[in-house]
């Protein structure tokens, strides 16, 4: 309410001469909520700098770096900038080609946490390969990763001053200062068949549980302690591919997997590693709005898509997705169809059906809520007038008697190619929630969007005025609270 302006930029810039590398970025913030979406955040620094070059078969890197070990189960540094997340690591790696088919990696630092650096030590590595069998027919692609965490004097202090508030009963006597997670994994390809096994354990570690119950000095008891203990994930992806059909499969186990540079890290801070999300990603507005964020403590999932295209006019898709805590506790159930019509440069049209099941109090930490059902039937039409005028229409609705209640999206998108777009729409709260005693929870609302868009070569500015409601952005399974928003936002990104 008091700052009215926000800002956040990034200039990123590269420069490439005689086999050097050298990259950095400026990040400013000013009134953002990108870090805590009830506080504003003001700071500004530079936010990576990095130098590397290749020796031959060795390739040095010294500075900030991005690094995954497998599909990022027990390492992952990465930036997802909608999400403020950016946990580069600050040191050294080096990549050896051991031979055409087989590379080491072996890294070292500390673990960005915004401008500043979190105290532990991180160091890894991992062994990856390639094999063709059966003269090309069979092929695997398998690897090794090891991490390590040593926290530092400080960390640990102030670990031991939150450990000095429990009781006997909850006590952890000795918190490791290092601990270690070891993955192995593979993608074996077969044909049309291609399967990724990932099977990862992770060493005695002290993390917050916020489902287990601790004994208070008074007597009474509360949700939420820090625990020691160890954990592992087994994830499986296979996947189909001939001709008209594909199909994939997916499943994944997790235990006790919460994995931070700082133990007394909250939210989004701090993560070591990233676990592969079990639900489909959405891109419409309604049919994202209830999207699961991953569990570390505690998950067991799956999720099938099948897809068939007869022809270059028309596809059919089916997606169906499951969530439980380890315990059998439901937390969240999908069934996503999609159908996709098409009249090459005339018109296409996409639309579908899904159904929804989520556990909005695990989810998104709310007491007394009912599990939220949704039905949301939806349509996308893309017209074209001529070469450069087309207008796209989406008209979505979701019906639910929970949370908000139902909800009507409409938007009309006009193109002028290759310059120029402009956009409405409106999300109304159709039918608002009605509690138990019969009371309306508030009154029809409307969440329009007006806006423009102009883009030439690399530049790209858009002009927006949007009125938004309160909700959970997810990327990749990492979600954060959208608070609700009414005013004017400006993009402008540019490359040069």
């Amino acid at each position: 309410d008091r700052g009215l302006v926000g800002v956040e930029a990034w200039l990123k810039l590269n420069y490439r001469k005689s086999g050097f590398d050298v990259g950095l970025r400026l990040d400013y913030f000013k009134n953002s909520n990108l870090l805590n979406p009830t506080d504003a955040y003001s700071d500004k620094g530079l936010g990576i700098a990095y130098l590397s070059k290749e020796f031959g078969d060795l390739h040095v890197t010294v500075g900030h770096m991005y690094e995954q070990i497998g599909s990022g189960i027990i390492f992952k540094a990465y930036e997802e900038r909608a999400l403020l997340l950016d946990n580069a690591l600050l040191g050294a790696r080096a990549r050896y080609q051991l031979s055409s088919d087989w590379q080491l990696t072996a890294f070292g630092g500390r673990q960005k946490h915004l401008f500043d650096l979190y105290a532990s030590t991180l160091a890894g590595g991992k062994l990856e390969g390639f094999a063709g069998l059966k003269e090309g027919a069979l092929s695997l692609a398998p690897g090794i990763g090891l991490i390590t965490k040593t926290l530092s004097d400080g960390q640990m202090d102030d670990l031991a001053n939150v450990l000095s508030t429990y009781t006997p009963e909850d006590f952890i006597d000795k918190a490791p200062f290092h601990n270690f997670a070891l993955s192995l994994y593979n993608t074996l390809q077969y044909g049309p068949v291609t399967w990724y096994f990932e099977g990862a354990y992770k060493s005695k570690d002290v993390f917050l549980d916020l489902y287990a119950t601790r004994s208070l000095w008074t007597g009474e008891q509360t949700l939420g302690k820090y625990v020691l203990e160890s954990g592992y994930v087994i994830y499986n992806a296979i996947s189909y591919a001939r001709g008209k059909v594909g199909i994939t499969l997916e499943s994944k186990v997790t235990s006790d997997f919460n994995y931070r540079a700082d133990p007394l890290a909250v939210l989004n801070r701090g993560m070591i590693n990233f676990l592969p999300p079990m639900a489909r990603f959405n891109t419409y507005r309604l049919t994202s709005r209830y999207t699961p964020a991953t569990q570390d403590l505690g998950e067991i999932a799956g999720q099938l898509e099948a897809s068939f295209r007869p022809n270059l006019k028309q596809s059919y898709l089916i997606n169906g997705s499951w969530i439980n805590d380890l315990s059998g506790t439901s937390l969240y159930r999908e069934i996503f169809t999609e159908l996709t019509f098409k009249k090459p440069r005339k018109h296409t049209v996409i639309g579908g059906l899904q159904f929804q099941w989520y556990n909005q109090e695990r989810y998104e930490g709310k007491t007394d809520v009912p599990f939220v059902k949704t039905v949301t039937p939806y349509v996308d039409y893309l017209y074209r007038f001529s070469r450069t005028t087309s207008l796209r229409t989406e008209v979505q609705y979701m019906h639910t008697d929970q949370d908000w209640g139902s909800w009507l999206f409409i938007l009309a998108e006009f193109g002028i190619a290759p310059h120029w777009v402009f956009e409405l729409s409106d999300m109304w709260n159709i039918t608002p929630y009605v509690d138990r005693s019969g009371v309306r929870r508030n009154d029809p609302l409307h969440f329009p969007t007006v806006g423009v868009t102009y883009s030439h070569g690399g530049q790209r500015i858009s002009m927006r005025y949007v009125k938004q409601v309160e909700g959970v952005v997810c990327s990749g399974g990492i979600c954060r609270l959208e608070p609700a928003f009414s005013g004017l936002r400006i993009l402008v990104s540019t490359q040069f």
